[in-house]
């Protein structure tokens, strides 16, 4: 394809869709017809010292959230053996705040090495802030076989998103994720009013950092959040958004993730017939979709998962 991620950026909506047959052709040369479908479990919800302005978490918002402590290693086991069990092929624990206690993190590697005695194959994945090399090779060697951190946006847009943290930290805990051997998940969020040229940016950062995958989220305004009334995207945006990443990076697994029902609407099959993974059941703060309704669109683009038969 000799389009670049700048002229899709700029395509019209016919020109979106005549595209669609090139770039679904990148997907099933990477990956084929699977799609790998992943869950997460928000163990520890609220509260968080950051200040990401699209973020119900943060102790700047205002949202109406339910706030809790890390949950008790039953509570995440028996999580996570539930969409284990219903063929998701990935689930991840997800924490609030900007790094956790040594505590929780001894909690959630005891959990991770239960799951990993009763199902040898599940694959784990955590996504815990910013963690030094030490609890980051515990995490490992407990049978956490990815690790999650999201650059967000670009270096240079990142000031007004945060505060509180540093984009350069974010990028440094990524690296040494992946120096350390994990499977690295790493991408941002997208609608929070950067340009393309800040979007192009955050893909360089992710092509450096060689990342294993990139979840592409979508923002969800969500009242009481300081972003609440960002309204930039559409479902054609978004559209050119995943083609143009998708052809960035033809050998790099991309996923969809939180905001793609809000955003993308009725277009959403375009979207995920050209990605590798699809983030099912629900978010952090939000719902999502019911794993049947997901099963059924990837079977009806001619696609396959793990998903069992849930109608």
């Amino acid at each position: 394809m000799k389009l670049t991620v700048r002229d899709i950026f700029k395509l019209k909506a016919e020109e979106v869709f005549s595209i669609f047959s090139d770039v679904f052709k990148i997907k099933l040369s990477f990956s084929g017809r699977f799609i790998e479908t992943c869950a997460i479990l928000n163990a520890k919800s609220g509260k968080c010292p950051s200040d990401c302005k699209f973020c119900a978490q943060s102790k700047e918002s205002k949202a109406n959230i339910k706030t809790y402590p890390l949950l008790s290693e039953k509570e995440m086991y028996d999580a996570a053996v539930s969409m284990l069990s219903k063929g998701v092929d990935r689930f991840s624990f997800v924490c609030s705040g900007i790094k956790p206690t040594k505590e929780e993190i001894k909690r959630i590697g005891d959990v991770a090495e239960r799951i990993k005695a009763d199902f040898p194959s599940a694959k784990l994945c955590a996504s815990l802030g910013q963690l030094d090399r030490e609890a980051l090779i515990y995490l490992k060697e407990s049978g956490i076989d990815r690790y999650h951190h999201n650059l967000e946006t670009s270096k240079e847009f990142y000031p007004y998103v945060s505060s509180v943290q540093k984009w350069e930290d974010r990028y440094g805990t990524v690296a040494r994720a992946k120096e350390i051997g994990f499977s690295v998940c790493s991408g941002g969020i997208f609608g929070l009013g950067e340009s393309s040229e800040d979007i192009l940016s955050l893909l360089s950062s992710l092509k450096e950092l060689e990342v294993d995958s990139i979840p592409l989220n979508f923002l969800y305004p969500i009242k009481g959040t300081k972003f609440e009334y960002n309204n930039f995207l559409t479902p054609l945006k978004v559209l050119r958004i995943i083609f143009g990443i998708r052809i960035f990076f033809p050998n790099t697994v991309i996923r969809i993730c939180g905001g793609r029902e809000y955003n993308l609407g009725e277009l959403q099959s375009f979207a995920v017939a050209v990605v590798d993974g699809l983030m099912v059941g629900n978010y952090l703060t939000t719902k999502g979709r019911v794993l049947k309704d997901d099963a059924m669109l990837i079977r009806d683009l001619g696609l396959v998962s793990g998903l069992k038969n849930l109608a």
